[in-house]
């Protein structure tokens, strides 16, 4: 049975969809932009914006009780592959060990302008 999950410290959806599901042990959750929940601002730098988007992975995988190690798979959109450094030594600091199997992608374009999005699916 699946289960809608919403954290108040996370972005609200920017369209008809929900932030995660949780279906059985599996949480899939939904291509979090590096919106800040609390402002509704978006920082400017890629390291700023991989940070607070998976700062606002962090907030769904609390409120549904996971963590960073239980995520199984991520998917990393890029606005431009040159990014890819950047992003990844901010990633690092967030999936410390028993890093998740990634697939990262360049973009023709991103939603609001966003230079990164990122998707995980967590299991237990």
């Amino acid at each position: 049975m699946k289960k809608v999950i919403a954290s108040p410290h996370a972005p609200k959806a920017v369209g008809p969809y929900s932030q995660a599901i949780l279906n059985g042990t599996t949480l899939y959750v939904s291509g979090q932009l590096p919106i800040d929940g609390a402002t509704n601002t978006m920082p400017d730098s890629v390291e700023e914006q991989t940070k607070q988007s998976l700062t606002n992975l962090k907030h769904i995988l609390d409120e549904a009780g996971y963590t960073f190690a239980d995520v199984a798979k991520t998917t990393v959109l890029l606005a431009d592959m040159g990014d890819f450094a950047a992003m990844n030594a901010v990633y690092a600091t967030f999936f410390t060990s028993d890093m998740p199997a990634r697939i990262c992608y360049q973009v023709a374009k991103l939603p609001m302008g966003a230079k990164v999005e990122i998707d995980a699916i967590a299991v237990k």
